[in-house]
């Protein structure tokens, strides 16, 4: 592949430029924040300092100095984009075949002004000054620094057993309604809120890693076990009379994702975790985190089979028709079945899919694990029982359904939808290959929502709702509010529920994000996203009659973003 097919021509860019009028600072948007630069484009966890500096032939000369101002602003701005590693992923790869080619004065231009694509203009924006565009644009003529690995020494430096597991309560202490228990990420605060869902008040704030990505259930519904981006799990106890950590461990430098064992005969007895760096995943005792086999996931793409050092893990679920964990490995595109019968004879199977997978959830049989390839517009869906891949299903642009949306449609029977980061459509897909092997497999209907910026899509069985987030798109007033069809007559459109006006919080940008139902289905919660130092929320909506019920506002709640309940998570019901 030639290099101007991977970087803007600077021709091209500067008409690209010109015909957007971003020629200086004042004319220039603070950021062209579309959807997926916005989402993908958080900074990374990792500590710039411990990327060991790499002086490469026919780069510019950097001090010390500025390599290190370079580094910091790489891992911040830059890195959840194109990778620690440069090789790319929502963002191009800027490896220095590309760059030196390319050359000083395209950098500065392509750093400074941006692109169409999504890539920040970061200098007309305000947010790099002319030195730092330049600054940048030398640094990335030199191979990147590389953070250091984190093997098992590293992690058993970590691991901390607060309370074992002899000293923990044979029953619960409590008298909160575990089943109705919402596990909520107060993202920058570095905690998560346990709030009661029946009394709607927070019962405990705990203490936790960076900005929580999920929180999941032990299969016993006792653990709950979160993860945030800097790799810090931290196992809480739900049984103590004040529930709290009984054990932590940090498993690596930047991850997203924690699951705990859930076939029959082996509930509670593992846990696994993947990471973003190192690339590799870890299974872990299931009672006390001890690490106990670390596997690592670098390889070669599903595609053009060539080498990736980088290839992250994003979603992991337990299977229930195998002792198997299905591990998503982002940038290969490649899906392993793990089994963990036995550790010490690891047994792989490698699914080939599409790049660059990310998240996705079960088929209402929770035989059919349906996960997103969202830069390939694709889903992948994975056979659990048959261990292979059922299909790959084109769909629209960037999906992200989080878990998905499962109920039966009333023409094509059982589906399974999802949304978009790219374009405002949701798409269902068949997945009842033996009642409806017509429409298996297949998107069998499409509806136009409010826009692109979707993270979240969710139904309950009980419920004949659909509801749709938009919280990442450009638009106020789309990412302010959510979409809710009705199931049994999708055609008739969406009504449009003003969550954030709900709120009343005053000033910040208040994205609306991530519907979650209570245990009975007759709830649903959605948190009003605010910045770290504005009011957020929680709203709760009456399911049938989609009216405001609840406004949860404290202090504490800062930057809810996800929401898990207990039952509905344990039981994989979305």
């Amino acid at each position: 592949m030639r290099v101007t097919q991977r970087l803007f021509h600077p021709l091209a860019l500067a008409v690209a430029i010109a015909s957007t009028g971003a020629m200086t600072a004042s004319a220039a948007p603070k950021h062209p924040e579309t959807p997926a630069t916005a989402y993908e484009g958080a900074p990374t966890t990792i500590a710039p300092e411990s990327a060991k500096v790499v002086r490469t032939p026919g780069a510019p000369d950097l001090t010390e100095a500025e390599f290190e101002k370079a580094k910091k602003i790489f891992f911040e701005r830059c890195a959840g984009c194109h990778g620690v590693l440069r090789k790319g992923a929502t963002g191009k790869p800027l490896t220095t075949d590309i760059t030196q080619e390319r050359g000083l004065d395209y950098l500065k231009v392509f750093i400074n002004f941006g692109s169409p694509a999504g890539m920040p203009n970061w200098g007309t924006s305000g947010d790099l000054t002319e030195d730092e565009v330049e600054l940048m644009a030398k640094y990335l003529m030199h191979e990147p620094p590389e953070p250091p690995e984190y093997g098992l020494a590293e992690m058993k430096a970590t691991w901390e057993v607060v309370i074992p597991p002899e000293q923990r309560p044979k029953k619960q202490l409590n008298k909160l309604n575990l089943k109705n228990l919402f596990s909520v990420t107060l993202r920058d605060a570095g905690q998560i809120a346990l709030i009661d869902g029946d009394s709607k008040k927070i019962a405990h704030v705990i203490n936790t890693g960076y900005a929580v990505h999920i929180s999941r259930m032990s299969a016993s519904g006792r653990y709950l076990f979160v993860i945030g981006r800097d790799a810090l799990i931290n196992m809480v106890d739900l049984w103590m009379e004040k529930p709290d950590t009984v054990a932590k461990i940090k498993v690596g430098l930047e991850a997203r994702s924690v699951e705990t064992s859930k076939y029959k005969g082996y509930e509670d007895t593992y846990a696994v975790a993947g990471t973003y760096w190192p690339p590799q995943f870890v299974i872990m005792d299931g009672e006390t985190l001890e690490p106990k086999k670390i596997v690592s996931t670098r390889g070669m793409t599903v595609d053009t089979q060539e080498y990736h050092p980088e290839p992250r893990v994003a979603a992991i679920v337990a299977s229930h028709k195998h002792p198997e964990f299905i591990v998503n490995v982002k940038e290969t595109g490649k899906i392993m079945l793990v089994n963990y019968e036995d550790l010490e004879s690891l047994n792989t199977t490698t699914i080939n899919a599409a790049r660059f997978l990310h998240d996705g959830g079960w088929d209402s049989s929770m035989r059919y694990f349906m996960t997103a390839a969202n830069q390939s517009n694709k889903i992948a869906v994975v056979d659990s029982k048959e261990r292979k891949l059922a299909a790959l299903v084109e769909v629209g642009s960037i999906p992200h359904p989080g878990r998905g949306a499962n109920f039966v449609d009333p023409e094509f029977g059982p589906v399974w939808a999802t949304s978009h980061l790219g374009d405002p459509t949701i798409q269902m897909i068949g997945t009842d290959p033996d009642n409806h092997p017509d429409n298996a497999w297949k998107v069998v209907r499409t509806l136009n929502g409010q826009g692109g910026g979707s993270l979240f899509i969710k139904t309950h069985p009980k419920s004949s709702n659909l509801y749709v987030d938009t919280a990442l798109n450009p638009a106020e007033a789309v990412s302010q509010s959510v979409a809710v069809y009705d199931i049994d007559n999708l055609e008739a459109g969406y009504e449009v529920l003003p969550i954030a006006e709900w709120a009343n919080l005053g000033e910040g940008p208040k994205r609306v994000v991530q519907p979650e139902y209570n245990v009975a289905g007759d709830e649903v919660w959605f948190s009003v996203w605010n910045g770290k130092d504005q009011k957020s929320a929680l709203v709760v909506v009456d399911d049938k009659t989609r009216k405001l019920k609840a406004v949860i506002k404290d202090e504490r709640l800062v930057t809810p973003t996800g929401k898990f309940n207990v039952y509905n998570t344990q039981h994989d019901v979305y």
